[in-house]
């Protein structure tokens, strides 16, 4: 069940125009090359086709985040496996 918070209406999806449902999201960014998440968003979600926004004011909050160094230098560190993607060989 989605967290509601104080009664946003986050309106229509554009993709789909199924209604908006608030959701707490982890949003990922690469900065320089190096991947960053950013816990807790609030954003609304479609629960049709998975789209996402943010309130303006999250947009910008995120940002600051963004620019700290400090906060970024002294955040969690967690290990994501890589894979590289390669074609199958031909069928012989």
């Amino acid at each position: 069940m989605a967290k509601k918070r104080n009664g946003y209406d986050y309106g229509e999806c554009e993709v789909c125009n199924s209604h908006m449902k608030e959701e707490f999201i982890n949003q990922d960014f690469w900065i320089r090359g190096k991947l960053l998440v950013v816990e807790n968003v609030p954003a609304g979600v479609c629960p049709n086709c998975g789209e996402k926004i943010v309130r303006g004011d999250v947009g910008l909050r995120i940002g600051e985040l963004l620019e700290d160094s400090k906060l970024i230098a002294k955040a969690k560190r967690i290990s994501v496996p890589t894979i590289e993607f390669r074609t199958k060989p031909a069928a012989a």
